[in-house]
């Protein structure tokens, strides 16, 4: 009979409150086969939409949690819950609660910037970082998404362009999203339990009301400066469509000279579920080796 991953639950304490985390241990697992930390997107949508990641945990433990405020995690405190270095003390206190010393850390979207924060601070800790559909630079993000507003249909662009309250802002808003951020339609499940538990005030706190407007306290924030001295290998996912950007994702890899980029062709920022089978294998394939 075939055995099966274990999977244990639990809180982890942070100065603003607990963390909720899983990990799926492998039945069997090589003694050298060291740890995934998936790092999920949003700000504010918990990690739900990562889930089908913890297929990874067939040969390797898999780590996955809501950051503070958002699913099964307790809501924040305070605001200063919201930042970039209060979510990378609460990592770094998740890693130490567990007993993690050493792990790859899978950053997708505003968790690519969360992995990129976290190993400048400590860098003793990734074997490895793996950036999928990164935001690594908020005005870079902007420019890219107001490059993709451009090429929507001249009803969706006025829309936008006038702003949230006309009448046709939603509609213009799904194409959008349908066009870079999912294209399977309905929605998956994965995402739709995220939605579910995601803390809209988390999202407009860091980051702002859509994926392609920008107001909350990340403004201006860019870790593209770390990337030529990471000293680990470096693994870089996006998709085709993805609103983050190939041509961005591959200037931001080609800084670093232990960097590897894999575009899938007609993928959009939820890739990871359109394409499952590609981008496991992907992954593990990047994995095995490094």
């Amino acid at each position: 009979m075939k055995q099966e991953s274990t999977i244990e639950t639990g809180l982890a304490p942070t100065q603003h409150g607990s963390l909720w985390y899983q990990v799926t241990r492998p039945p069997s697992p090589a003694p050298d086969a060291i740890p995934v930390v998936l790092l999920h997107g949003g700000p504010g949508s918990p990690s739900d939409y990562l889930a089908p990641l913890d297929a990874l945990s067939d040969e390797r433990s898999v780590i996955r949690y809501d950051q503070i405020g958002c699913g099964r995690s307790d809501a924040a405190t305070d605001g200063t819950a919201w930042t970039v270095e209060a979510h990378v003390d609460h990592l770094a206190r998740l890693l130490r609660e567990l007993g993690i010393e050493k792990a790859h850390i899978y950053g997708h979207s505003w968790g690519g910037m969360l992995a990129l924060a976290f190993h400048e601070a400590h860098p003793a800790i990734a074997a490895s970082l793996i950036l999928a559909s990164p935001l690594v630079s908020v005005d870079q993000w902007i420019a890219d998404a107001n490059e993709l507003v451009a090429l929507l249909p001249e009803a969706d662009r006025e829309a936008i362009a006038a702003g949230a309250s006309h009448e046709g802002y939603a509609v213009a808003e799904a194409e959008f999203y349908r066009r870079h951020f999912c294209r399977i339609e309905p929605w998956p499940a994965p995402i739709l339990a995220s939605n579910s538990g995601q803390n809209a005030d988390a999202y407009n706190t860091m980051w702002g009301p859509n994926e392609f407007t920008q107001t909350g306290n990340l403004k201006g924030h860019d870790r593209s400066g770390s990337i030529a001295g990471l000293q680990v290998p470096n693994l870089w996912l996006t998709g085709a469509d993805d609103e983050a950007r190939p041509a961005t994702v591959r200037r931001f890899a080609s800084m670093s000279k232990l960097s590897t980029v894999n575009v899938f062709p007609e993928g959009t920022h939820s890739v990871h579920l359109e394409q499952p089978d590609a981008y496991l294998t992907a992954l593990r394939d990047f994995l095995r080796n490094v």
